[in-house]
Formats: structure tokens, C-alpha cells, sequence
């Protein structure tokens, strides 16, 4: 693909942010009610520029008892299976409110699901803030990374790709057509800190100007964008009968999430002091490195690999070009 080549998308006209889809993530929890209470004069502005922006508070239960979910992770609810599959009357919180948010938001993979979803989300580990997405090749959200680096230089921003398909995916955000994570640490869960939260509000401000911008007709410009591509997940030492942990992250790595991390490098150190070494055969990038949340998943890191993604200029199309991708689009769903 030349850099110069000219790509031709649909318009963005409904936007979806949400915050509280884990509800002690709380970032993006008083930045949704934070934009809540401007909702007005946020829509008479919207109306103008022929965007909507949706915002949604996604687990109001586990808000409220400042947990991460109530019953089970809401972010693992919406792939297609659980999303087209039965429910029983004792089924979890989490999975009737996924239902409930993908016929707002969705349905899944429809032509009538919003354009673009950008679900708010804090981690406790030291990784600046991260556009987190299933594809390396959708040009809106890898665009607005590269708008977001160029409007925020003083914030290490990073773009990291999860290779699972659509009817894989698993997180909020795959219900629009377009969709990524915003992830910004490190925050500890149940506490707000000014400056992440900062940060974030300042990145969906700027999201929210390119879409409008993008709407408007203006040509974006491509170029290459660095990628971080995920390929494995890590585990921490644990004892093989009661499967309790005997190791923490090494002095050494913990908060370097980014920091290329070369094979026999200390990856770990027991309680009892020694060193255990990466024992990988690749030097690969560290991310979510002690995620408190990740524990009971079973998971003390990823790695990924940083790869250069050439990205085309974009820009609008016009309604007849529309029209088109609309018969397109609705002929491959129904294959």
C-alpha cells in the first residue's frame, strides 16, 4: 500500500463513550457523569456538526458497590455466542445488562449498531494511555491514535492490537462498528487521581474533535503508526497443589510496561528471594505488568510484539459512495 493512497469511508454519525463497564475503574466512571450534566449544550453543538454522542454508564451495580462486576466480568460478555445464546431468568447481572447494551448500542455486527464505541478504562499498571482494539487495519481507530499522539505529546500514548475476530471479540466495544478501549495507568482500582483522569478527558475530547473533523470533510493524511501486537500472556509462579502464587514481578521490570524485555532477563522473584529469569526466545514487550485485576485471571503480564503499520489518507465519503458501502455492508452480514 503507498502512503499516498486515498481511502474513502462511511461517515461517523453516532458516537458511543462509555464508562463503568468495571465499576471500581472510576476514571471513566466521573467522566461519563461529568458529561451527563453537559449533555445539552453537547447535543445543540452535536446537531450542528451531524454527530451524536452517546454516553453510557455500562455497569451501574458494580458502580455503585465500587467493584469490578457484580457477578462476572462484563467486559467478556459480548461475543456473539453470549450475545444470540439463551437466557435463563437466574442468568448473571452482567450478562442481561450485555443484552440490554447491545440492543442500545448494537446489535453487533448490524448496520444499525452506533459508528464508533470508546469504552473508558483504568488500569493499575504503568501504561500511560492505550487505544486497545481487535484489528491493526480499521484506518478510524488507528487515525485517531495517530491524532491523539500528535494533540497530546507530553502523554505516552500507545496502540495495542488483540488478533481476535469479530465473532470472538469480547468487550464492549466491539458492539459499534468501530470501537477501541481507551486504557490509561497507572490508577489504582477504587481511587481517582487527577492527572489520569485528566488525561482522559482530554483524550475523548480530542477523539470526539476528529470525528467531527473526519465528518466534516477534512483529509487526514497517512503515514506509519507503531503497533503493539499481543502475543502471549504470562502467568505468575505458582504451587502446583493449592495453585496459590510464589513469586511476584521483579523489582526490576515492575512499572517498565513498554520496556523491551530480552530473554534471561529477572521476570520474577520469589518470596523466598530468587530470581527467576524471562525464559522466552524473543524479545518481546511487556504491558499490563501486575494488573491487579489480572490475578484472578491468571496473568502477571502480556507481550507484545512492535510492529510499523502503514496507514492510508482518509477521508469521507460522499452520499453516493455511502450508499454503496451500506448495500455492500448489509450483503456481507447476510452472507
Amino acid at each position: 500500500m503507498e502512503v499516498d493512497e486515498l481511502e474513502c469511508l462511511p461517515r461517523l454519525p453516532r458516537v458511543a463513550v462509555c464508562g463503568g463497564t468495571h465499576g471500581n475503574e472510576l476514571s471513566g466512571v466521573y467522566l461519563v457523569r461529568e458529561l451527563l450534566k453537559m449533555e445539552k449544550k453537547v447535543t445543540k453543538e452535536e446537531e450542528e456538526e451531524r454527530v451524536s454522542v452517546v454516553m453510557v454508564l455500562s455497569n451501574p451495580r458494580a458502580m455503585l458497590q465500587c467493584r469490578r462486576y457484580v457477578d462476572t466480568d462484563l467486559n467478556r460478555c459480548f461475543t456473539r455466542a453470549t450475545l444470540n445464546g439463551p437466557v435463563s431468568d437466574v442468568a448473571p447481572y452482567e450478562i442481561t445488562r450485555a443484552l440490554e447494551l447491545n440492543r442500545m448500542l448494537g446489535p453487533k455486527g448490524s448496520p444499525a449498531a452506533v459508528d464508533l464505541v470508546c469504552d473508558l478504562h483504568n488500569t493499575t499498571a504503568n501504561m500511560g494511555l492505550c487505544l486497545i482494539a481487535y484489528s491493526d487495519c480499521d484506518w478510524i481507530c488507528l487515525h485517531i491514535f495517530k491524532h491523539l499522539q500528535r494533540e497530546m505529546p507530553d502523554v505516552p500514548i500507545r496502540f495495542i492490537h488483540f488478533d481476535v475476530s469479530s465473532k470472538e471479540s469480547y468487550s464492549l466495544d466491539s458492539v459499534g462498528k468501530h470501537g477501541f478501549a481507551m486504557e490509561i495507568g497507572p490508577q489504582p482500582h477504587g481511587v481517582v487521581r487527577s492527572n489520569v483522569y485528566t488525561a482522559m478527558r482530554v483524550g475523548v475530547q480530542n477523539m470526539l474533535d476528529w470525528v467531527r473533523f473526519f465528518n466534516s470533510g477534512t483529509i487526514f493524511e497517512g503515514g506509519f503508526v507503531e503497533v503493539f501486537s499481543m502475543v502471549k500472556h504470562i502467568d505468575y509462579p505458582r504451587d502446583r497443589e493449592t495453585r496459590t502464587i510464589t513469586a511476584a514481578i521483579h523489582p526490576q521490570l515492575q512499572d517498565r510496561d513498554f520496556c523491551l524485555l530480552h530473554p534471561g532477563d529477572p521476570l520474577f522473584q520469589t518470596f523466598s528471594g530468587e530470581t527467576l529469569p524471562y525464559k522466552g526466545k524473543e524479545p518481546l514487550y511487556p504491558f499490563f505488568i501486575n494488573e491487579c485485576a489480572y490475578y484472578e485471571k491468571g496473568i502477571a503480564l502480556s507481550l507484545a510484539r512492535k510492529r510499523r503499520v502503514m496507514i492510508p489518507s482518509i477521508r469521507v465519503q460522499t452520499e453516493q459512495e455511502q450508499e454503496s458501502y451500506v448495500q455492500e455492508f448489509t450483503s456481507e452480514e447476510e452472507e
